[in-house]
């Protein structure tokens, strides 16, 4: 992730292809668009790269994929990150597209694409590489919490800057709700973290390092759960909660952080125009194109005769995106096959010519 260039999300972006979704997938056409020379910004709404094999089973060996008898879920992205470093991608992380304009032809596209953090992407192809869709907070049922989302309720962290000063509570016992604990906690008025249960899934030294806040006075952690918000025209003045011995009692705070795990939504794909099926996405098996030209969609959330949900199908249907993505960016340069095992001007590009 090192060599991976750094956003800039304070102006409209030209790119050649935008990719939706920075799993194993949507990394692989990175590199198979950049053999061809086309420069590609990534888009994930997680804050990491990897998709489902970073978030949710990193440490889970894969044995179908060519090359590696065995390789964990991590160890694919890894390998991945490594062989897209020629290429120089723009990672986007923490960010969901809200909307995908036409502002081309169908002979020549080009899209705006605006994300829900306010990044603007001028682009001639957009490749949906989003796995079952994106990765969307669960929200917890507390009544009444929508009028407080947006001005005092998170379910994510875009920028740390905005919590400075702020009195935050923070719901949850998992890495998320740890990490941001120990990441907000030097820069806020006051962090409490709540828990139902003194037991947590995060990693034991993220743990201590909590406890020894709490032990020192710098922060507090209350065990219970939140059953209510109180507070006036969406701002929130202080949680209503109930510990484990069903006593009600409050916490003060003017912002409050719910971790209560990541769920998976098609989205706002949905409202793209594009012609759906069963929450899937209809592609041609020659180019993978959706049936709105320039918007391609691979992996898990294209639907073909055939599909099968497997990690080496979504790189076979990258590969075979590209050539036709080729065509949209450049109309007047002609497009000849090569390997790269025997192509030198390949070579140049992987750094091994």
């Amino acid at each position: 992730m090192s060599d991976a260039r750094p956003a800039d999300d304070n102006e409209v972006i030209t790119t050649d292809v935008v990719i939706v979704g920075a799993g194993p997938c949507g990394l692989f056409a990175v590199f198979e668009l950049g053999l061809l020379d086309i420069r590609a910004h990534l888009v994930d709404i997680l804050p990491k790269v990897g998709g489902q094999c970073a978030e949710l089973y990193p440490e889970k060996p894969i044995y179908d994929i060519p090359g590696f008898p065995i390789v964990t879920g991590q160890g694919l992205v890894d390998n991945l990150i490594e062989q897209i470093k020629p290429f120089s991608p723009t990672f986007h992380l923490g960010q969901m597209i809200e909307a995908v304009e036409a502002i081309g032809s169908a002979e020549a596209p080009r899209f705006r694409v605006v994300t829900d953090a306010g990044t603007v992407f001028d682009t001639k192809a957009v490749v949906i590489a989003a796995g079952g869709g994106s990765f969307q907070p669960k929200k917890p049922p507390i009544p009444g919490i929508e009028e407080y989302e947006h001005g005092s309720v998170f379910y994510a962290v875009r920028r740390m800057e905005q919590f400075r000063g702020r009195e935050i509570l923070i719901i949850g016992g998992g890495d998320s709700a740890l990490d941001w604990t120990l990441n907000l906690q030097p820069i806020a008025r006051r962090v409490t973290l709540m828990h139902r249960r003194d037991d947590f899934r995060a990693a034991p030294h993220s743990v201590e390092q909590m406890r020894a806040l709490v032990a020192s006075g710098q922060m507090d952690m209350r065990l219970g759960q939140v059953t209510g918000l109180r507070g006036e025209n969406g701002k929130l003045q202080a949680a209503i909660c109930r510990g484990s011995d069903n006593e009600v009692f409050e916490v003060a705070c003017d912002t409050m952080l719910p971790f209560f795990g990541l769920t998976m939504k098609l989205g706002p794909i949905a409202d793209w125009g594009l012609n759906l099926n069963e929450n899937l996405i209809p592609v041609d098996t020659e180019k993978f194109e959706t049936s709105t030209p320039g918007i391609f969609a691979i992996g898990d959330i294209n639907s073909y005769p055939g599909k099968l949900k497997l990690i080496l199908s979504g790189f076979h249907e990258a590969a075979l995106c590209a050539q036709k993505v080729h065509r949209y960016v450049y109309p007047d340069r002609r497009l000849t096959f090569q390997y790269t095992t025997s192509s030198t001007s390949l070579q140049k590009k992987l750094g091994v010519a």
